[in-house]
């Protein structure tokens, strides 16, 4: 069952249920006047690009991840920062998976023969393949990782370099999971110009 944000709240008077608040109304207020009050707005398609899409399956959130590649501006939503994290987090694991094996094999065959130091080149084949695929692995998706961070911490309404907290030594990823687990506010609509 996913929600939907953008039906949370109607603005049409005729249809029962809550109403967005009118910013000019006691009680409406938004963001710096702007009328930011209700529901954060999101996209109503996958397709729809310029707006965070709530509720995003696990492809719809790896397509949007590729898609808005190097795209800092806008928003992202929790599903799809946090599908897209666990998307690099897999695509990580092979090459991880093919190092362990070379680095296995390279300790097995050293164990039985004391006298040669030198892994069997199979050993040594999986471990180059291993880093290559690494580095193209982490090459493919720096740039996106960061811009989809970006965006979700500006659904949350905080500006984009918080990211930069992520630097501080031991606490600083654990300062920035926190506020990646925010929920979405919105004020941070102010972020889709």
């Amino acid at each position: 069952m996913s929600y939907d944000a953008n039906a949370a709240y109607n603005s049409d008077p005729d249809v029962p249920g809550p109403r967005m608040p009118d910013p000019g109304m006691p009680g409406g207020h938004g963001y710096d006047g702007l009328g930011y009050g209700g529901a954060p707005r999101g996209a109503a398609s996958p397709d729809d690009l310029s707006l965070p899409l709530y509720g995003a399956t696990f492809g719809q959130a790896v397509k949007r991840f590729f898609k808005n590649y190097a795209k800092f501006s806008g928003r992202a939503s929790r599903s799809e920062y946090w599908f897209a994290y666990l998307f690099t987090a897999l695509v990580g694991i092979i090459p991880m998976i093919l190092g362990f094996a070379g680095s296995a094999i390279a300790g097995i065959s050293a164990s039985g023969d004391s006298y040669n130091a030198t892994p069997p080149a199979g050993a040594t084949a999986l471990m180059a393949t291993a880093g290559i695929l690494m580095l193209v692995a982490f090459l493919a998706t720096i740039v996106p990782s960061i811009a989809v961070s970006w965006r979700r911490l500006h659904d949350a309404n905080l500006a984009g370099p918080f990211y930069f907290l992520s630097l501080i030594p031991f606490v600083g990823g654990i300062i920035l999971i926190v506020l990646m687990v925010m929920e979405s506010k919105p004020e941070g609509q102010r972020f889709d110009r």
